[in-house]
């Protein structure tokens, strides 16, 4: 390995744990986050670090994982193997990478324990950006912000209060809204990074489901929705800015959530 490719990842495993520990400021954090999506090595090292912490702060732990996280270990991959060996060798031959990913998160991700575990294995097996669609960008970053605890930088429903920490950190302003009383309530903001370029994103609810609203500078273009492994997505353009809501909540409610959107940001 070359001394710029050591340095360079020396600088990544610097970051590292200022990112585990919430230290990174909001444009670093989301470089990060890009980067974990292409480095087995980072992603790895970060499942590593997060779940000794996560373990050393359990009362009683020393060294030695306790036997319940074992033993739902084990039990995830008993359940993995099961659902492989029903899946028939047709489905293995045709399935995308992307499709099986997803599929791995959703089987593991509903044990507590292993919550690090499938935001590890879908950060490495994750493809690079450069091969995926911006659907597949999208619901790469709506996964990755729920299950690695990066859901929000500023928590909070005070549309007053999540627009302008945006400032400094985005070269754009995104229109912020709370539409709570359409059912749709603000949680709080963040960037992220799609595309190539840092990205805002407002988070919403819907009955206990989360919706990750995606807005950067862009031309104008036509409206459309789409379907992916069980999550929907909705796209619109306005005032040079696109527009990309993302969630597992029923297409006829992301298609309110972004008309209520659209009419509340509409002068």
């Amino acid at each position: 390995m070359s001394e710029g490719k050591h340095n360079d990842h020396g600088e990544w495993a610097d970051l590292l744990h200022g990112f585990i520990d919430g230290e990174l400021d909001a444009a670093n954090a989301a470089r990060f986050e890009a980067h974990l999506a292409t480095c087995p090595e980072c992603a790895g090292e970060m499942e590593n670090a997060v779940m000794v912490k996560r373990l050393s702060a359990r009362e009683g732990v020393k060294w030695q994982a306790p036997d319940t996280v074992h033993a739902r270990v084990q039990a995830a991959l008993s359940l993995e193997q099961a659902m492989t060996k029903r899946a028939t060798a047709a489905a293995h031959q045709t399935e995308s990478p992307s499709r099986r990913i997803w599929r791995l998160v959703r089987e593991w991700s509903f044990v507590p324990s292993l919550g690090v575990l499938a935001a590890s294995l879908m950060l490495v097996l994750n493809v690079p950006q450069q091969s995926q669609t911006i659907e597949d960008q999208l619901l790469a970053s709506h996964v990755r912000s729920m299950l690695a605890d990066h859901l929000t930088d500023v928590l909070t429903s005070d549309q007053h209060t999540v627009k302008p920490w945006f400032n400094g950190k985005i070269d754009f302003s995104p229109p912020v809204v709370d539409l709570a009383t359409q059912g749709f309530p603000l949680v709080g903001g963040r960037v992220d990074y799609l595309d190539g370029r840092v990205v805002a994103a407002l988070i919403y609810r819907r009955h206990g489901h989360v919706i990750n609203l995606f807005i950067w500078p862009a031309a104008s273009g036509t409206r459309s929705n789409a379907e992916k492994d069980g999550y929907n997505f909705v796209e619109w353009h306005a005032d040079g800015l696109i527009f990309w809501a993302v969630s597992d909540v029923a297409a006829p409610d992301l298609a309110a959530f972004r008309d209520d959107f659209t009419r509340a940001t509409t002068p």
